[in-house]
């Protein structure tokens, strides 16, 4: 266990001090030993190249980060994912990281209401030869989502599907996403340590956007926890962990 002398836990401390910090480990060094060690060294060329892309973007904080990219790489070869969703796509980080992982025949369908940003890593995605298993539908995803309910054709059908999309509508897209998900299938729930904010006292000095969603966020993980259809699994990756909610 690492130990610090009283001036190193003052700065440590002074680091961390408001929420909305960008790493939940105990210092930034060690949350970059891992990216330097584990994940750089073994990401793929295309997805560095959208990273670096989505860098220069100004709402690039709501990228997937690299860390959590390879944690759900691995995660859809585990799993054998084949038919796949994702709600929240943004520049398409994460998105190209399913798209690797998945079968050549195996599909994505992605929403977000802003098709400009997935238009930005979109020449990557294309580059990388897995285009052909996106359909990306730009708009609310709710909409979408009560259609396919409707159909029926649906029904228990995805294998794996990860939200990272606005915070306030968590719970509703969790009524629709437990009925789409095959069983034994996951759903992730991205940002659901929400900057560390979930444990912080109210008068915490907070980013206004981290303020804002804590409640819904808190809501999300209550209900999830009491929620009999799924197992859960909530783990501290990349900048505000993901709940695993695997179908029973």
């Amino acid at each position: 266990m690492a130990t610090f002398n009283g001036e190193e836990q003052q700065s440590q401390a002074g680091r961390h001090q408001e929420v909305g910090h960008k790493s939940l480990l105990q210092s930034d060094a060690l949350y970059q030993y891992i990216l330097e060690t584990s994940v750089y060294p073994r990401e793929p060329e295309c997805m560095k190249e959208l990273r670096e892309v989505t860098a220069k973007h100004p709402w690039n904080i709501m990228t997937t980060s690299a860390d959590e990219g390879q944690f759900l790489n691995m995660l859809l070869k585990l799993v054998n994912a084949k038919n796949t969703m994702e709600i929240g796509v943004y520049t398409g980080y994460s998105l190209l990281a399913t798209a690797l992982a998945i079968p050549e025949d195996g599909k994505i369908l992605a929403m977000d209401i802003n098709r400009e940003n997935y238009e930005l890593g979109l020449p990557v995605i294309q580059k990388a030869g897995v285009a052909h298993k996106i359909d990306f539908k730009e708009g609310p995803a709710l909409p979408v989502l009560d259609q396919m309910i409707e159909d029926g054709k649906c029904h228990g059908s995805f294998d794996f599907i990860f939200v990272d999309a606005d915070k306030d509508n968590y719970i509703n897209y969790h009524k629709r996403l437990i009925e789409l998900v095959k069983v034994g299938g996951l759903i992730g729930y991205d940002n659901t340590l929400w900057n560390g904010s979930v444990v912080a006292p109210p008068d915490a000095p907070m980013r206004k956007y981290v303020r804002y969603y804590r409640d819904f966020v808190l809501e999300l993980n209550k209900a999830l926890a009491a929620d009999p259809r799924i197992e859960i699994c909530m783990l501290p990756v990349g900048n505000d962990g993901i709940t695993l909610c695997r179908r029973i």
